[in-house]
């Protein structure tokens, strides 16, 4: 009888959706004070369960650098979880994946500010393709397709 009850939890649990899994994951999301888009994206990772904090930056780009992110791959706003940094409007499907698989890597990017994606307005009319990128110089690498 044990044994049923311990795989009945253990069944609900695993029907959770993801997000359910992420109200511990801490995010702080470094952002230009300036930026509304960005307000619009911490509000989309909220609203996954994540728990974000918002800090106003002038260093942006600086930010981004030192996390291993190139300039010709930077998004609108810089966010650091659970020891990743995910630059720009990254769906949160992929930073579940990013999470779950926890590679090797500094972290991902999904470089500009593409319409329709978390965040931003309009409509998506492509997939989002979303890079890995890393500390010691090495070209970024693409990472996964959205």
């Amino acid at each position: 009888m044990k044994l049923i009850i311990r795989l009945a939890t253990v069944a609900a649990l695993l029907a959770l959706p993801l997000p359910a899994f992420a109200g511990s994951t801490h995010v702080t999301l470094y952002k230009n004070p300036e930026c509304s888009c960005c307000e619009g994206y911490a509000a989309y990772l909220r609203d996954n369960g994540f728990d974000v904090e918002v800090k106003p930056t002038n260093d942006l780009a600086e930010i981004s650098r030192k996390a291993g992110v190139p300039e010709q791959m930077e998004g609108c706003h810089t966010a650091f979880i659970d020891g990743y940094v995910v630059d720009g409007h990254v769906p949160v499907a992929v930073i579940e994946k990013l999470l779950t698989e926890r590679p090797a890597i500094a972290g991902i990017t999904l470089p500009g500010m593409p319409m329709g994606s978390p965040g931003m307005a309009g409509e998506k009319t492509e997939p989002f393709t979303v890079y890995a990128v890393t500390k010691d110089g090495k070209a970024p690498t693409v990472y996964t397709t959205e």
